[in-house]
Parts: C-alpha cells; structure tokens; sequence
C-alpha cells in the first residue's frame, strides 16, 4: 500500500522560502515518477514539477522554473520541494503524487495514481 504524506507548508511573505516534504512508504520507488501539484478553490489540480526516481531527472511547469527545485533522498524516501522567491500567486494546497513507471504523460493529475493529503502554502504580498 503506497502512501505519501505531505508537510512543510505555511504562511510566507512574498520572496520568501518554504520547503515541502513528501515521505512516501508502501513500495520501492525506484521504479516511480514522484510530483507535486497544485490546486486554488474552484481549479483543477495544476503540475508544478515532476522527477524521475532512478534517474533524477526533472520536470517543471514554466511559471515555477528557476524558483522551484524538485529533489529525492534515496536513504529516506522522500521527495522534497524547495521553493524560493515566492509570489502570492503561489498560494495553494501542494499535493505530492506517484505513479509507478516513466511514461511520458507526467503533466496531468490523472497521470497519477497515489496522492499526499495536502499541504497548505499561503504567500502573503
């Protein structure tokens, strides 16, 4: 049984920093495509980043590239989101997600079967 718990979120002012943290247990991941998403009140779940496990290879949607660094701890099983020069447009629940395999769909809630709870990140302007 897979299961991802998200944290780390919280209230920031505008060009601060937050990290996000996603445990994940249940499988090895080597194996796994990890991301986070984001979704406002009344929106769909919109990607922000993706990378693959065994490879390290990462994926960003255009509004977060050089503020957003997606990254894993092997030893931990957890996947990290470290975001920097945050905006109040970057204000959302952040969810972490899997799915097993290193298809090239990876941009779409529905590529993906498992899911974090949800973290809370508000930027304050």
């Amino acid at each position: 049984q897979v299961q991802l718990v998200d944290s780390g979120g919280g209230l920031v002012q505008a060009g601060g920093s937050l990290r996000l943290s996603c445990a994940a247990s249940g499988r090895t991941f080597r194996s796994y495509t990890m991301a986070w998403f984001r979704q406002i009140p009344g929106k769909e779940r919109e990607f922000v980043a993706a990378i693959r496990w065994i490879t390290g290879s990462t994926y960003y949607e255009d509004s977060v590239k050089g503020r957003f660094t997606i990254s894993r701890d092997n030893a931990k099983n957890t996947v990290y989101l470290q975001m920097n020069s945050l905006k109040p447009e970057d204000t959302a629940v952040y969810y972490c997600a899997a799915q097993f395999g290193y298809g090239p769909q990876m941009r779409s809630e529905y590529d993906y079967a498992y899911w974090g709870q949800g973290t809370q990140v508000t930027v304050s302007s």
